[in-house]
């Protein structure tokens, strides 16, 4: 106890300098750092006229992907909405009825999947944890909105469109490996 308490008056009894005490030499600091900065190059981007370069692998908005038959590919396992640590995701499965093989892939699909975007925190364990390849992070933006409730991305946004030509290239998020497997037929699983 003693310690602390010599301690604090070695502290107490450093006296300031007049300079340290009208902080002149701080002030001047601050203003050579600002002066500095006003004559380097801007970094800003006028977007949207001007959009800037992402990374190949940039974790944007998400997108739930269809078959080469253009069939939805998730089948409500709920792994996503486990492996979130935001706990963005919800779902809600249904099972497919007679006659809407050419939608759904299995037998069970979500007919409701919501992802709330305000939680999301873009970590992709999403991605990683889907076993269908059915959700992938792209690297389109999320549009700014005034509104919560237009933040809660369903099913009308996130599932890819039917026509082969407007679907999402993803194949940039996976890796060499991935690919070349994807392409043996023999396997469930990319029928």
């Amino acid at each position: 106890m003693k310690s602390l308490t010599n301690r604090s008056k070695v502290v107490s009894n450093k006296k300031m300098t007049f300079w340290e005490r009208i902080y002149f030499p701080a002030i001047l600091n601050g203003m050579g750092i600002t002066f500095g900065h006003l004559f380097r190059r801007k970094t800003t981007v006028q977007y949207p006229e001007v959009k800037r370069e992402f990374s190949d692998i940039y974790r944007g908005r998400h997108v739930l992907k269809r078959d080469d038959e253009g069939r939805e590919r998730c089948t409500s396992c709920g792994l996503c909405a486990v492996a979130c640590p935001a706990e963005a995701i919800t779902m809600v499965s249904a099972e497919r009825k007679p006659g809407e093989e050419h939608l759904y892939r299995e037998e069970k699909y979500s007919a409701v999947y919501e992802i709330d975007m305000l939680r999301c925190i873009f970590c992709g364990d999403c991605e990683e944890a889907c076993p269908k390849e059915a959700i992938f992070l792209t690297t389109e933006l999320v549009k700014a909105d005034y509104q919560r409730e237009n933040f809660i991305y369903g099913k009308d946004v996130l599932v890819e469109p039917a026509d082969p030509a407007k679907r999402i290239d993803v194949s940039k998020r996976q890796t060499p490996e991935v690919i070349e497997f994807k392409k043996d037929k023999r396997y469930k699983h990319n029928r």
